[in-house]
């Protein structure tokens, strides 16, 4: 189940060198490649495929796909806003949506009619508008800057360009200034923002996740990961391109493509900072994971109430454990490590073999230096302090609203151009959206994952650290976290959006005990955020457009730049593998799901499926692989044909996948789709929804004929 990708502040530091004449950042070889959709491989399509792009359906695939803003992929398949996406990607959701009587997320939901579909809280879905080049822009802004002027040139720069594009309506667009090439082009993304997302169906767990972990990452699979969204406009289901659904799927062998956002790869990094990666943020965040697996395990057995609260986290660290160890292994490899050694160092010498070159390119390396320095001894209480995803030391959503609107209040008082990006205004209504969501918030698991949070917090500081004391006083990690979240009034949306709209004066009237921690906190946690941008990234993004452009210079721009949480599309093949002199097929099928089934879980098949076996057509295809070159984030991308057809929905890669954030081995790295003719077959005969299914076909609400033709 490959993990959709959530912006992690432990990356920051991770920049970038591009590296050139390696088999991983030279010229993309046979279907590797993450491609911008203004910048797309058409000659190698041409050449390998026979296929061309026109602008037309460029312009096509890139409306009809989709952005989830919570990390996921997805894409619009009917003209009248139905979304499609992953079971994985709508956990929050499902979760958020499910009470006492209820569990959606492990019973699935199916709307009773359009009109009764329920909103998702604080989901957001966003749609690739237009990408524009404002590289001179931000050149003409940074030059001659260095680290807290770079820094604070940088902002402003985002801040001025992104209120411009949004043009006064930062409800309707979102703008996004994405930096590409680790410098060496900076884009900005407009996207259509559509914050009211309905619900409109999901399969139960069981289908969605049928093999559970032991599966996990592996081929043959035989999951149902589907859940199905709807955008509004103003109420309304909102009326969008959108790619037809074929209800045949894909043949073996065929070309098919992926529309996703993959989160973020590093396989343009030097060696230093993947070593870096290897020896101390991976280990530290692998160690964190597995402890938490181990207490929410605990918690989960305390009762059933107990494990639905937690359902949602427990799937995250548990997935997120498998990625993880498949990175160490990658990065263990020493043969890997040794070729893009041998990269980097032909790149460097070429800088140094021209004095002109020298001269312009300088000694990127020299400046890099003592940023991996600075990142070594900043890191742990960075992330503990600062950090807002694993490992860090204030876990829980009430924190986490405490510290958005401590942040927020002081960010806000300034001139746009002034704060940190996530707070310019352009950015402000997300966090409205999450401010005011209506989720449920859980006091149990607050108090159990906030204890372990300020447990860690202290273990990695150490008990004697000034921060620490501060914090903790006399307290123990139990009995702060205990008389916090007793206390604090934040699980309430309405207390929330009142101080936020209060402002700093509101905040520094605040005595709610979670706020009074943020407030605490916040100086700590800014002067480290502030070294880590000054003495971190800008250094770094300093060297590596530097770097950016010596490789340009050197092959020209014909390769594909890391992923960015950004659109981008890949092409490859309905193909399977050979698996140690075995061959895997590309396809599954129903057969194959009944055949695996135990009645045990994570095995178990659900009373509709038990009941619909004799009315399924058994060979019919059910899960595929394929070449596409895919990581997390591309989690519910769409995977159509050559006519932007749907033909599957991608859900994880192998095994061998794993490794993608760093290589791309086109004879193993496989993508795992879900077969459109397996999907349909699902909604009509085991979960009995004509009506979705007519949808599908068609086109539109209602089923009229023919209309999925005007996509």
């Amino acid at each position: 189940m490959r993990p959709g990708y959530r912006p992690n502040a432990l990356r920051y530091g991770m920049l970038a060198a591009l590296l050139v004449a390696s088999p991983w950042a030279s010229a993309a070889h046979a279907e590797e490649g993450m491609w911008t959709m203004d910048n797309l491989p058409v000659k190698q399509m041409q050449a390998q495929y026979g296929f061309t792009p026109s602008a037309d359906w460029i312009k096509r695939v890139t409306q009809s796909s989709a952005r989830l803003a919570l990390g996921c992929s997805a894409s619009f398949v009917s003209g009248d806003g139905l979304v499609m996406t992953n079971h994985h990607c709508a956990n929050e959701c499902l979760s958020e949506l499910s009470g006492a009587s209820h569990n959606y997320m492990q019973d699935g939901y199916t709307s009773a009619a359009q009109a009764r579909e329920p909103k998702c809280p604080a989901m957001e879905l966003d749609r690739l508008d237009t990408i524009s080049d404002v590289t001179p822009r931000m050149n003409a802004a940074l030059a001659g800057k260095h680290g807290a002027d770079y820094t604070r040139a940088q902002q402003a720069a985002e801040s001025s360009i992104e209120k411009s594009c949004v043009g006064g309506d930062a409800t309707l667009w979102r703008c996004d200034v994405v930096t590409l090439y680790h410098g060496g082009r900076t884009a900005l993304y407009r996207y259509r923002r559509y914050q009211d997302v309905r619900l409109v169906f999901a399969p139960d767990q069981n289908a969605a996740f049928f093999g559970g972990d032991p599966d996990n990452f592996n081929f043959p699979r035989y999951d149902l990961d589907v859940t199905f969204l709807r955008a509004y406009d103003n109420g309304h289901p909102a009326h969008t391109q959108f790619f037809p659904f074929d209800p045949a799927g894909p043949k073996d062998g065929q070309l098919v493509f992926t529309s996703g956002n993959p989160g973020s790869t590093s396989r343009e990094e030097p060696v230093a900072q993947l070593q870096l990666l290897r020896d101390l943020e991976l280990p530290s965040t692998y160690g964190y994971l597995s402890t938490l697996d181990g207490i929410l395990w605990e918690y989960g057995r305390t009762g059933a109430s107990a494990a639905q609260d937690a359902q949602d986290e427990v799937f995250g660290v548990e997935n997120s454990l498998k990625v993880y160890t498949g990175w160490l292994q990658t990065l263990a490899d020493p043969s890997m490590l040794a070729a893009k050694q041998k990269a980097e160092d032909s790149l460097r010498q070429w800088i140094d073999a021209d004095p002109q070159r020298k001269n312009q390119y300088g000694d990127p390396w020299a400046t890099l230096a003592p940023s991996l320095v600075a990142e070594r001894r900043l890191f742990v209480p960075y992330v503990m302090l600062e950090g807002t995803r694993a490992p860090r030391g204030f876990a829980g959503d009430l924190f986490g609203y405490a510290k958005m609107l401590v942040r927020g209040a002081a960010e806000r008082a300034k001139p746009d151009a002034d704060r940190l990006s996530e707070y310019h205004d352009a950015k402000l209504p997300a966090i409205e959206a999450q401010l005011g969501s209506s989720a449920p918030v859980h006091p149990n698991l607050e108090r159990t994952l906030l204890a372990f949070s300020l447990t860690r917090l202290r273990q990695s500081l150490g008990a004697d650290d000034a921060a620490v004391k501060t914090i903790l006083g006399k307290q123990s990690p139990e009995e702060m976290s205990t008389h916090l979240v007793n206390f604090t009034n934040l699980g309430d949306a309405k207390v929330r959006m009142q101080l936020w709209h209060g402002g700093q004066a509101a905040i520094d009237k605040s005595t709610d005990p979670m706020i009074v921690l943020a407030r605490t906190v916040e100086p700590l946690a800014r002067s480290l955020r502030d070294q880590w941008d000054n003495q971190v990234k800008a250094p770094q993004r300093e060297a590596s457009e530097a770097l950016a452009r010596a490789r340009f210079a050197r092959a020209g721009t014909s390769v594909y730049p890391d992923a960015t949480f950004t659109q981008r599309l890949s092409y490859g093949t309905v193909k399977g593998w050979d698996e140690n002199g075995h061959q895997v097929p590309a396809f599954t099928r129903f057969s194959g799901l009944y055949d695996r089934a135990t009645g045990s879980d994570p095995f178990k098949l659900t009373k509709p499926w038990l009941a619909a076996k004799s009315k399924l057509d058994l060979d019919t295809p059910f899960d595929f692989a394929s070449t596409n070159d895919i990581i997390g984030g591309n989690s519910g991308s769409p995977v159509i044909d050559a006519k932007g057809h749907a033909v599957g929905l991608i859900f994880d890669g192998n095994i061998h996948s794993l490794g993608g954030d760093f290589t791309y081995d086109g004879s193993q790295n496989r993508a795992v789709s879900v077969d459109t003719t397996a999907l349909l077959a699902a909604l009509k005969t085991v979960y009995r929804n004509q009506a979705l299914a007519d949808e599908l076909v068609s086109g539109h609400l209602g089923g009229h004929a023919g209309a999925a033709g005007k996509s």
